[in-house]
C-alpha cells in the first residue's frame, strides 16, 4: 500500500489533524533540498544541480556524503512511476562510471570552487582517497503511490541501491511544515547490494609522495635542524613510518598547525639507538647530537631491545621547510590521523608544491 504521512496537533486533550496541502511545486522542493540537504536525514554536499548528462538530460541533484559516496536525487514531478524510476536508473548507470577526475571537474564547475574546499566546509575533513565507491539512487516525491513503492521494493530485492523519500506539505494557522518519510529505513541495506570499486574512483598515487604527521608535542625545530622525522615509541606509530622507502618525498604536517616542510628520504628508518642523520654533509649518530627531546622508549638504552618499543628515525634531506609559526594551511588540504600514508590528493599536492616552490624535478 502507498506510504502515507499524517500529523496531528494536540489542542488540550484532543488531537487535531493538520490538513495536507498541495506542494507549491516540486521545483520548490528541489530548491529546499539544494539549500539544506540535511532534510534527507544525513549531511550531504550538493555538488551539482540540474547536471547535464552526456545524453542531453538534466540530473536534478547530485550529492556526495562524508564517505565520498555519490547520491543521485531525482524528483518525480509529473512523471509516471515507470518513467521516474527508468530515468533514475539511466542517470545511475552514468554516474556509477564517473572517475575521480570527472567528479572533481563536475563539482568545480557547479560549485565554483574545488571539491576539496567545499567538502571540508561541510564535513570538516578532506575527501577520502576513494570517491564514488558506492552509489545511492533516490526518488524524491511529494507523495508516493503504490506503483512506485512496488517498483522500488522489487529493484532493492535485486541489490539495486535505490530508495524513495516523500515529503508531505502541511499548513496550520498560517505556518508551513514539511514532513519526511522514507520507503525503506536507511539502515536496511539492499538484499544483494555490493560496491564495485575501480582504480579510477580512487585518487591515483604517483609512487613518490607521502604524508607524515609530526606530533605537535615533539620538537619540530630539532627534526628540522637534524634532518629526520620520527613518530614516537610503539609499533602503532613506527610501523608505517618504517615502510617509507628511500627516495620517497615526504610532506610533513603538524596537527592543528599545518604543513611545515618537504624532504627526500635518504636512508631507511632505523631505531634511535642505531640511527644516523646527515648534518652539514656528514653522517652523525643521532644519539650523539645535542637533543632536547626524549627518544628512548625502549631499546638497549632502556634495558629492552624490542623493535616495537623503540623510536624509529627516518633520515630526510629537506627540500624546503619552515618554522612552526609559519606552518601552511588552507581549507581543503589533506590531513589524516595516521602517522603516515601515501599522499594521493591532487589538490593538496598542487597547493603544497606552489607554497613551497617545488617543481616536478624536486
Amino acid at each position: 500500500m502507498p506510504v502515507e504521512m499524517r500529523m496531528w496537533r494536540i489542542d488540550g486533550d484532543d488531537p487535531r489533524p493538520l490538513a495536507p496541502a498541495a506542494m507549491p511545486s516540486e521545483r520548490e522542493l528541489q530548491e529546499f533540498l539544494r539549500r539544506d540537504p540535511t532534510l534527507l536525514g544525513e549531511r550531504l554536499l550538493i555538488i551539482g544541480n540540474e547536471v547535464i548528462t552526456p545524453f542531453g538530460k538534466r540530473l536534478d541533484l547530485l550529492a556526495i556524503d562524508a564517505d565520498g559516496n555519490l547520491h543521485v536525487l531525482e524528483l518525480k514531478r509529473d512523471k509516471t512511476p515507470r518513467e521516474v524510476v527508468a530515468q533514475l536508473l539511466d542517470y545511475g548507470s552514468w554516474v556509477s562510471t564517473l572517475s575521480r577526475p570527472e567528479i572533481l571537474d563536475i563539482a568545480e564547475k557547479e560549485l565554483g570552487q574545488p571539491l576539496e574546499v567545499a567538502f571540508e566546509n561541510v564535513f570538516g575533513a578532506s575527501p577520502p582517497d576513494e570517491i564514488n565507491g558506492e552509489l545511492q539512487l533516490t526518488v524524491v516525491a511529494s507523495s508516493l503511490d503504490a506503483s512506485s513503492e512496488r517498483i522500488v521494493t522489487y529493484l532493492r530485492g535485486f541489490g539495486v541501491p535505490i530508495n524513495a523519500v516523500f515529503f508531505s506539505y502541511l499548513e496550520d494557522d498560517g505556518r508551513r511544515y514539511l514532513a519526511r518519510s522514507w520507503l525503506v529505513a536507511s539502515d536496511e541495506g539492499s538484499a544483494a547490494a555490493s560496491s564495485s570499486v575501480t582504480k579510477s574512483k580512487r585518487a591515483g598515487w604517483n609512487g613518490v609522495d607521502w604524508y607524515v604527521a609530526f606530533g605537535s608535542g615533539r620538537s619540530w625545530d630539532e627534526a628540522r635542524d637534524n634532518g629526520f622525522v620520527s613518530a614516537g615509541g610503539g609499533a602503532v606509530y613506527s610501523q608505517i613510518l618504517r615502510t617509507i622507502p628511500v627516495g620517497a618525498r615526504v610532506w610533513v604536517h603538524i596537527p592543528r598547525a599545518g604543513y611545515v616542510g618537504v624532504g627526500r628520504v635518504i636512508a631507511p628508518a632505523t631505531r634511535f639507538d642505531q640511527a644516523s642523520v646527515k648534518v652539514d654533509g656528514e653522517w652523525t649518530p643521532l644519539a650523539e647530537r645535542e637533543l632536547a627531546g626524549s627518544y628512548v622508549h625502549g631499546g638497549v638504552n632502556a634495558g629492552d631491545d624490542s623493535d616495537d618499543l623503540a623510536e624509529w628515525i627516518l633520515p630526510v634531506e629537506w627540500i624546503a621547510s619552515a618554522p612552526l609559526p609559519d606552518a601552511y594551511w588552507e581549507t581543503g588540504l589533506f590531513s589524516n590521523m595516521n602517522v603516515a600514508c601515501k599522499l594521493r590528493q591532487e589538490f593538496t599536492l598542487e597547493r603544497l608544491a606552489a607554497h613551497f616552490g617545488i617543481d616536478d624535478e624536486s
